[in-house]
C-alpha cells in the first residue's frame, strides 16, 4: 500500500511538473510575442519617421509626434490582451494566433500608408493653392506696371506666419520656446524682433505679428468683462522695505512687534528671513486690490529682481488671485532703466500705471498716475532725502480711509465708469482711457488763476517749468504776472512783492507744496494747509 500511495504521489507529482511546464512555454511564448510586438511597433515607427521626413519638404514636427502616439495607440490594447492570456493560462490554457504580430504589422504599416498618402495630397493641394494664389498675384501686378518688378510673394498661411519667397516656404517662428519654434519645430538662435516674456514661461518669445493677435484678443475679453488694465509698482507705492542693517534704534520696536503679530491673518509687517529685511504693505492695500479686481486686469511690474518681486507677490496676493502669471520685474525690460508697456499683453488705450517715479516711464506718461512715495522705515527717508522723519520713527501710518491708496482708488473707479459710460458715441475699442484720466485731471484745479513767486529763477522760460506745467495739466491757468483776475500767489518765501500784493488784496498765498498735493490726491486741498506765513518780528 505504502509503494502504491507513493507511486500515485509520483503520478500526480509528475503531472503538476507536465502542467508547469506547459504552462511555462506557454509564458514563454506569450512573452515572445509580446516582445515581437513591440519590436514591430518600434521598428515600423522609425521606418515612418524616415519616410516621414524624406517625404515632406517641410516637416511637421507636431504631425511626427501625433502618428506615433497613434502607434502606441493601437499597440496598448494588443499587449493588453496577450498579458490577460497569459494570466489565465493556467486555468484555461490557450495560445496566441501565430500570424497576430503579422496582422498588427500589416495592420499598423496600412494605416501608415495611408495617413502619409493623405498628408501629402492635403499639402500638394494646399502648395497648388499657394501656388494659384501667387500666380493670380502676379498677373494682376504685371498688368498694373510691367516695368517694375513683382514684390516678394507673402501668403496668410499658418495665421500669417508662413511667407512664400520663390518657392520657399520659410516660418515666421512667431511663438519660441527655448530657441524652437512652436509652429515648424526649427532651431531659432537669433531673437530677431521677437519680444520675451519670461514671466509667463521660462524662455518663452512672441513675434510681433503673435503679440498683436494675443492683444487683440485681450482687448476683446476684456471689454466684454468691462475690465481695463492696471499695471501696479512695488516700492513705495504699495509696499516700503527696509534692510535689517538699515533699521535705526528707533526702530528695533518694530522687530518685537513682528514676531507678536505673526499669526495675525490682517498683519501688514513681514520679516523676510531670506533677504533680511522688513516688509510692510501700505494700509489700505488690500481693499484696494480687492476691490480693483473687479474692473482692472492686475499686473506687477517693478525693477526688483524676480525673487523678491515674487515674494512681496505671496504677501499682497497669497490666493494667486490678482496676479497669475502677472509679475514683471527687472529682468523683463527691453530698455535699460525703463519700464515699457511692450511687454504687457494688452492695448495702450485701456493702461493705468501707478508707480512713484515718473522718469521710468519716458513712453507712457500719459497712463501715468504719479503716487506719493510712502515712506515707512527711515532708511526709505534717507534715500530719497525727503527730510522728514518717517512714519515708523513718529510711530503711526496713513489713514486706511482717507489715505493715497483709497483716494486713488476713487480716481479708478470714476475713470472706470467714464470709460464704460454707455452714454458717450463712441466705440469702446476707440475709447482712450490716457484721454479720460487727462479729463479728470483738467477739473482738479479748474478756475484757479496762479502767479509764481521766486519759486524758479527768473532767467528761464516760466512755460517751460515742471510746476508751471503741471498747474496748467490739473486745469490752472497760469500768469506772468498779477491782476485782478489772479487767485493764487505760489511762493517759497513770504516778503517777495507779489507776495505782499496778495496778503494785501485778499488772495490766497500758498507754497508749490499745494500743487504737488493736490496732483497726489488728485483734488484740490485745503490752502490754510499749505499757507505761506510771514516771519514774526522778534
Amino acid at each position: 500500500m505504502a509503494t502504491s500511495n507513493h507511486d500515485s504521489g509520483e503520478g500526480r507529482g509528475t503531472k503538476v511538473e507536465s502542467k508547469g511546464a506547459m504552462v511555462g512555454k506557454e509564458k514563454v511564448s506569450m512573452t515572445m510575442q509580446v516582445d515581437q510586438l513591440t519590436a514591430v511597433c518600434l521598428c515600423l515607427s522609425a521606418s515612418f519617421l524616415t519616410r516621414a521626413l524624406s517625404s515632406r519638404r517641410e516637416p511637421r514636427l507636431a504631425l511626427l509626434v501625433d502618428r506615433l502616439l497613434r502607434c502606441s495607440l493601437f499597440l496598448i490594447p494588443l499587449l493588453m490582451d496577450c498579458l490577460s492570456e497569459m494570466n489565465l493560462a493556467a486555468e484555461s490554457p490557450s495560445s496566441c494566433s501565430s500570424g497576430s504580430s503579422d496582422e498588427f504589422a500589416a495592420f499598423l504599416e496600412n494605416e501608415i500608408e495611408a495617413e502619409i498618402e493623405e498628408e501629402i495630397e492635403e499639402e500638394d493641394e494646399e502648395e497648388i493653392d499657394i501656388a494659384e494664389h501667387s500666380n493670380k498675384r502676379r498677373k494682376v501686378m504685371d498688368e498694373e506696371s510691367t516695368d517694375e518688378e513683382s514684390p516678394l510673394e507673402t501668403v496668410d498661411l499658418a495665421n500669417g506666419e508662413i511667407s512664400s519667397n520663390g518657392g520657399n516656404v520659410t516660418c515666421a517662428h512667431p511663438i519660441v520656446i527655448r530657441n524652437l519654434c512652436s509652429h515648424c519645430g526649427e532651431f531659432v538662435e537669433e531673437a530677431g524682433s521677437s519680444v520675451a516674456f519670461n514671466y509667463i514661461h521660462k524662455d518663452l518669445r512672441l513675434g510681433a505679428s503673435e503679440i498683436e493677435k494675443l492683444r487683440k484678443e485681450d482687448l476683446k475679453h476684456l471689454l466684454k468683462d468691462k475690465k481695463l488694465i492696471l499695471v501696479l509698482d512695488l516700492d513705495h507705492t504699495l509696499i516700503n522695505s527696509s534692510r535689517m542693517i538699515d533699521i535705526i534704534p528707533d526702530e528695533q520696536y518694530l522687530i518685537k512687534q513682528v514676531e507678536e503679530g505673526k499669526d495675525d491673518p490682517n498683519q501688514t509687517l513681514f520679516r523676510l528671513g531670506r533677504y533680511h529685511m522688513l516688509t510692510k504693505l501700505r494700509p489700505f492695500v488690500r481693499t484696494f486690490l480687492k476691490e480693483a479686481k473687479n474692473m482692472f486686469e492686475m499686473y506687477i511690474y517693478t525693477m526688483g529682481e524676480r525673487s523678491y518681486a515674487m515674494e512681496i507677490a505671496k504677501l499682497l496676493d497669497p490666493g494667486n488671485v490678482y496676479f497669475p502669471s502677472k509679475v514683471i520685474c527687472q529682468s523683463d525690460c527691453t530698455t535699460r532703466n525703463q519700464k515699457g508697456l511692450d511687454v504687457v499683453l494688452g492695448a495702450d488705450n485701456l493702461v493705468i500705471i501707478l508707480d512713484d517715479t515718473e522718469h521710468v516711464w519716458q513712453k507712457h506718461k500719459e497712463n501715468l498716475i504719479l503716487m506719493e512715495r510712502y515712506h515707512y522705515f527711515a532708511s526709505s527717508v534717507r534715500q530719497f532725502s525727503a527730510g522728514i522723519k518717517s512714519l515708523s520713527e513718529m510711530k503711526k501710518d496713513e489713514r486706511e480711509s482717507d489715505g493715497i491708496l483709497a483716494t486713488i482708488l476713487s480716481v479708478l473707479k470714476r475713470a472706470h465708469e467714464m470709460f464704460f459710460d454707455p452714454k458717450i458715441g463712441i466705440d469702446l475699442s476707440s475709447r482712450d482711457v490716457r484721454q479720460i484720466l487727462k479729463l479728470i485731471r483738467q477739473d482738479i484745479l479748474e478756475g484757479c488763476n496762479i502767479v509764481f513767486s521766486r519759486v524758479f529763477p527768473s532767467t528761464v522760460r516760466a512755460e517751460e517749468q515742471p510746476i508751471w506745467k503741471l498747474a496748467e495739466q490739473l486745469g490752472a491757468t497760469c500768469l506772468d504776472d498779477v491782476d485782478d483776475s489772479v487767485t493764487h500767489v505760489v511762493a517759497v518765501v513770504p516778503n517777495t512783492k507779489k507776495a505782499e500784493w496778495a496778503r494785501e488784496n485778499n488772495k490766497f498765498l500758498v507754497t508749490p507744496r499745494w500743487i504737488e498735493a493736490a496732483n497726489y490726491l488728485w483734488q484740490r486741498q485745503k490752502e490754510e494747509d499749505f499757507a505761506v506765513l510771514k516771519k514774526v518780528d522778534k
